[in-house]
């Protein structure tokens, strides 16, 4: 009402000015006027929101260098520029097409490739490919982490391309189809998936999980007596950086998905704030109670956790379930990263525990806690949430690993063992990220 007042009093002074045209002012025309002002406010707040998620990739390269050595910083930064650059034209090439064209069969789209579908007289298909491109983007990034300091550059730009055109558009295409003109079978079993907690971050995650079991760990993670040697991060306050940075693009990542400037967006606001700020609190003092220090890494991996287990229900949970949901992350990506180191499963960066571990629980209880505004009582959602928990992982890892392996069969997914110790930055690229040090000093 206080907008259609707003359009109102605007036309009338535009008439009382001579600028309105010389048609009567009507009600429809009224109408007619504010319907356009809140389409174009819709457009302008999703291209806001995808800058935001695009400036989420700063936050991955800090993260990523950060909890790595610095001998091969400029390569993490180097596999983050390629994931948005190489994963945004075969997204605008195939993968688009893929997740949102349309489908007779549910399972992928087969039209609009090369954005061939955008309609010349609605720009609106433009807005959403970018918004879908910096998410597509995202999912790619996440593997970077996880096999950071021993894959081979060129084998990696390779498999970003195809979790770009292929991977991620494949499952994208069943849970979100529908937001463009596809069709996806998890859709059609109720599957609640709002901002991406198993289409972003656990097809990200358990491609991840793929990467880091076919690359192989680090050289001395492991010892021979099965023990786990820390390799600490460089510059955990260049991490917390990223972390914030990471958080920052969330309100885009998780408020921009309702597309639209609405009465919704507070409430995913809200629910997007609690919920990191729970899975922080909650990870600290978890490694507290193990190692009786309040460590910094797992601290700052309990926020990405609680943002990661809350994006699939951000527009669906009541506050009070984000911060459970946010709690229960903090304390389930620790335990994860325990499991994960030992069963000798070389994550430096936590990105498996991270995205794909609790993007499977944001997942599961954005359906238990699903939560019916209009009766105000919860309404549960289990099987078709199980069903695509278990749908994402089997497609992400299983072509993950297959694709490696084929990747290796041509060129080696893993560099020689001199250049993994020496580092991966001047053998890739030639430069240091710290020149003004002794090259003993980079580590």
């Amino acid at each position: 009402m206080l907008r259609l007042i707003a359009v109102s009093l605007f036309v009338l002074m535009g008439a009382a000015l001579g600028y309105a045209e010389e048609e009567p002012l009507t009600l429809e025309s009224v109408k007619a006027a504010s319907d356009l002002v809140q389409t174009n406010v819709d457009w302008l707040w999703t291209l806001i929101a995808a800058f935001m998620v695009f400036f989420m990739q700063l936050g991955f390269a800090m993260v990523e260098s950060g909890f790595t050595r610095a001998k091969s910083a400029v390569n993490i930064i180097m596999k983050n520029l390629v994931d948005f650059s190489v994963g945004a034209l075969g997204f605008w090439a195939i993968g688009f097409a893929i997740m949102f064209g349309a489908t007779s069969t549910g399972f992928f789209g087969t039209e609009g490739f090369f954005l061939s579908s955008w309609d010349y007289s609605d720009n609106w298909t433009l807005a959403f490919w970018i918004f879908q491109t910096v998410f597509c983007a995202t999912a790619a990034t996440i593997v970077s982490g996880a096999v950071a300091e021993r894959a081979n550059f060129k084998a990696y730009m390779i498999f970003s391309l195809i979790m770009s055109v292929l991977i991620y558009p494949v499952f994208g295409s069943w849970a979100w189809g529908s937001l463009f003109h596809g069709n996806g079978w998890l859709e059609g079993l109720g599957f609640i998936d709002f901002a991406g907690s198993t289409v972003v971050h656990s097809i990200g995650g358990w491609a991840a999980l793929a990467a880091a079991i076919a690359v192989g760990p680090r050289i001395g993670k492991y010892g021979k007596d099965g023990r786990v040697k820390a390799i600490p991060g460089h510059n955990i306050p260049l991490a917390a950086i990223g972390v914030f940075i990471l958080w920052f693009g969330w309100y885009g990542f998780n408020v921009g998905s309702e597309t639209a400037a609405d009465s919704l967006l507070p409430l995913i606001a809200v629910n997007t704030t609690l919920s990191p700020a729970a899975g922080a609190i909650a990870a600290l003092f978890t490694t507290y109670f193990i190692y009786k220090k309040f460590d910094a890494g797992m601290s700052l991996n309990g926020a990405l956790a609680g943002l990661v287990g809350i994006t699939a229900g951000c527009a669906n949970v009541t506050p009070g379930f984000s911060v459970i949901i946010g709690l229960l992350s903090g304390i389930l990506v620790v335990f994860s990263v325990i499991f994960f180191d030992k069963i000798k499963v070389d994550d430096p960066v936590g990105a498996i525990s991270v995205h794909g571990v609790c993007g499977a629980w944001g997942t599961l209880a954005a359906g238990l806690f699903n939560f019916d505004f209009e009766a105000g009582a919860l309404s549960p959602v289990i099987m078709s949430q199980v069903v695509g928990i278990v749908a994402a992982f089997v497609w992400a890892f299983g072509v993950t690993f297959v694709v490696i392996k084929i990747i290796n069969t041509f060129i080696s997914f893993r560099v020689p063992e001199e250049v993994e110790l020496g580092g991966l930055d001047m053998y890739e690229h030639g430069v240091d990220a710290y020149p003004e040090f002794s090259r003993s000093l980079i580590k």
